[in-house]
């Protein structure tokens, strides 16, 4: 019935209506040298769904951090559609390459729900991650990880199928935290912060395909991640206030 399920669930989640946004570039401005910010994982991270390169999670991110630092932004984006953690270190080899082999400064990294749906076993792909998140660390790299959203809100998914994904993805992204802090990243558990949300919310936050996030859907994402990148950073106290969240379009 399972088997049954997943192939019903992908004949009614429809087709993105186009590629992800190339974003890399400069973003910002300010006194200093550019701040060298790497994006890395899946479609999440490459912005698939996002109606304007603006919405992506990337440039969001981007901006904010421009404009707390005081420096500009210079953005690699190698996330792409349909990763594994297992392709996370050649990501991070593209990363270097593209930024001609100097160091990273801010890697954020949303990866997860491809090893959920392909039946990666939850302790290699948190070994995998923990293997990159060290190797980042270690080489001076801040790391935020934004771990696997909550499958359990996808409208197309039938149920039983569906609560079987909110399960699996939970858990992973459960793990998926307590490996990224013991590799000294940083955490953002999209699925126990957003999954509430984006499924009361599912017409306005997931695009047309009802799969991958929508423009508002990845600015929530944003929201959620930049209190954790600025304090990583050393910039919280920089943030934007005045009651409206850094990067969102809707005030709090």
């Amino acid at each position: 019935m399972l088997w049954a399920q997943s192939l019903l669930a992908r004949r009614r989640v429809g087709e993105p209506r186009a590629e992800p946004f190339a974003v890399d570039g400069r973003y910002g401005a300010g006194s200093g040298p550019a701040l060298r910010m790497a994006m890395l994982g899946d479609s999440g991270g490459a912005g698939l769904g996002a109606a304007d390169p603006e919405d992506t999670v990337a440039v969001v991110v981007a901006r904010a951090v421009s404009a707390a630092a005081g420096r500009p932004v210079e953005l690699v984006n190698v996330a792409a559609v349909g990763a594994q953690t297992a392709q996370l270190s050649a990501q991070v080899d593209s990363a270097h390459a593209a930024l001609d082999t100097a160091p990273i400064d801010l890697a954020v990294i949303m990866v997860g729900a491809n090893d959920v749906t392909h039946r990666v076993r939850p302790d290699v792909s948190v070994r995998l991650l923990g293997e990159v998140v060290t190797a980042l660390v270690e080489a001076g790299t801040t790391v935020v990880v934004g771990c696997c959203p909550d499958l359990g809100t996808i409208q197309p998914v039938p149920i039983p199928l569906r609560w079987i994904g909110r399960h699996l993805s939970r858990t992973l992204s459960a793990a998926q935290a307590l490996g990224t802090t013991q590799a000294g990243g940083h955490p953002v558990e999209f699925g126990s912060l957003l999954g509430p949300e984006f499924e009361a919310r599912a017409g306005e936050y997931f695009s047309e395909d009802r799969f991958h996030p929508s423009s508002l859907g990845y600015r929530r994402c944003a929201d959620e991640l930049l209190p954790t990148v600025l304090t990583a950073l050393g910039l919280q106290e920089a943030a934007v206030g005045g009651g409206e969240r850094l990067g969102s379009s809707e005030p709090v």
